[in-house]
């Protein structure tokens, strides 16, 4: 059973950093390119960041470039995700995704606040 499990997130005034984490299992996790989703209330669902297999090619969403870093260890089957800067439009439910032998999983996601 595949399972991704988040964790990280918080309460962070602006201008802080947090960094989530997303252990998987039930699958081989170094054989699939991953990504990071966020849902703002209210709002749909927007990607944030992929990570390919090689754990080298990456892209973002151009409002977290320089911003936020993805990364992967795939000997820990662990997907992070670094944020600096944040600001309260950055604030959502964040949850790690991939698309695993054709169908599309995700966590239960970790909450991202930002307020001062």
């Amino acid at each position: 059973e595949v399972q991704l499990v988040e964790s990280g997130g918080g309460v962070v005034q602006p201008g802080g950093s947090l960094r989530l984490s997303c252990v998987a299992s039930g699958f081989t996790f170094g054989n699939y390119d991953m990504s990071w989703v966020r849902q703002a209330p209210g709002k749909g669902p927007e990607w944030v960041a992929i990570i390919r297999v090689d754990g080298r090619t990456t892209y973002y969403l151009d409002s977290v470039k320089g911003r936020f870093t993805i990364s992967r260890d795939n000997a820990k089957n662990t997907l992070h995700l670094q944020m600096n800067s944040l600001n309260p439009g950055d604030t959502a439910l964040y949850y790690c995704a991939g698309t695993i032998a054709l169908r599309n999983y995700r966590g239960q996601g970790t909450q991202v606040t930002v307020s001062s």
